[in-house]
């Protein structure tokens, strides 16, 4: 039997169909309505012990947990011949604009320069440029944060990675998404010593057979020494976040986004009032998610979203039938 036929054959044994779904309506009659916007829906109190509804008050809390992450040693090596690629085509582009200029000029003067030759100038320009912010594009891929620092800096960098002054290390965090906000501070576990590194910012291009999202880490006076391909614990820091606790069987999924069932008690004879409140995930905590888009003082459906889920007809699913499929 398929969850909405059950839920069906519950609410009707527990004495017939919410009172605002039938109207003397069959089951077809009321199904496309609902499939058309989420409807208002209410159970009397037999029925909703049929179908097994608890609800629970949302639980405030801030939380800022701890993301396990891989670190890989990189090779500053790389990092030179990247530099070192981004600068020389920017200079061979500007020398190349340079160049087409000049001979523009001399064919409109009629300094003897052919209209062929300016031209391929001009060819010669676009092609340099265009190699230019490929490579320009390329190091921010690769090295995210830091093409946005001067050359000073970089090359200050470089110099302090050839020495061995500090290691640049990238943490991969399999599954987690890129646009997560991380502290700046993370910790790496190298031979058993807790050492501090600071964190860059994301990188852009992913671990490919992984599919990783990963972070620029800078560290300095590292106990020992790394070579680049070195892998080591990383520990990265969630930023502080505030909102509500809800179990995940309590957040059901639809095309514009999560929401849970909130419940009002009414005045009739139908005992509760449910509505689909819209919610917004905010970080995933244990077997619960901390959302914001409800008041602590709330009545939230923790067991039996997928029941009122059914009745209401929504295209959708709830998480905890995601997390058992």
């Amino acid at each position: 039997m398929t969850t909405r036929a059950l839920a069906a054959w519950l609410v009707l044994s527990a004495g017939g169909w919410p009172g605002p779904l039938l109207a003397g309506a069959d089951a077809d009659d009321y199904a496309e309505p609902l499939r058309r916007a989420p409807a208002q829906l209410s159970l009397t109190s037999s029925q909703e012990q049929a179908v097994g509804i608890r609800v629970e008050q949302p639980l405030a809390l801030r939380s800022a947990p701890q993301i396990e992450a891989y670190g890989t040693v990189l090779d500053p090596v790389a990092l030179a011949n990247d530099m070192g690629r981004v600068e020389t085509t920017r200079v061979a582009a500007a020398a190349a604009q340079a160049e087409a200029t000049r001979l523009e000029h001399l064919y409109r003067d009629d300094a003897q320069v052919s209209l062929k030759a300016s031209q391929a100038a001009q060819a010669q320009s676009a092609e340099a440029s265009a190699q230019a912010r490929a490579a320009a594009l390329g190091f921010s891929l690769q090295w995210g944060p830091l093409a946005s620092w001067s050359a000073g800096q970089r090359r200050a960098l470089l110099e302090a990675l050839t020495h061995g002054r500090q290691l640049l290390v990238r943490a991969d965090v399999p599954a987690h998404p890129l646009g997560s906000t991380v502290d700046r501070h993370a910790v790496v576990v190298i031979d058993g010593v807790n050492v501090s590194a600071r964190v860059l910012g994301p990188l852009r291009r992913t671990d490919g057979p992984a599919q990783t999202a990963g972070w620029l880490l800078q560290l300095e006076r590292t106990p020992g020494a790394l070579g680049p391909g070195a892998r080591i614990e990383v520990r990265l820091q969630a930023a502080a976040t505030s909102g509500l606790l809800v179990p995940a069987e309590a957040l059901v999924y639809a095309e514009k986004g999560s929401y849970v069932y909130r419940r009002h008690r009414t005045s009739s004879a139908a005992g509760f009032h449910y509505e689909a409140v819209p919610v917004r995930p905010l970080s995933r905590v244990g077997s619960a998610w901390l959302v914001e888009g409800l008041a602590p003082d709330d009545q939230v459906v923790v067991q039996g979203a997928g029941v009122l889920w059914s009745l209401q007809g929504v295209g959708s699913f709830s998480a905890a039938e995601e997390e058992h499929d």
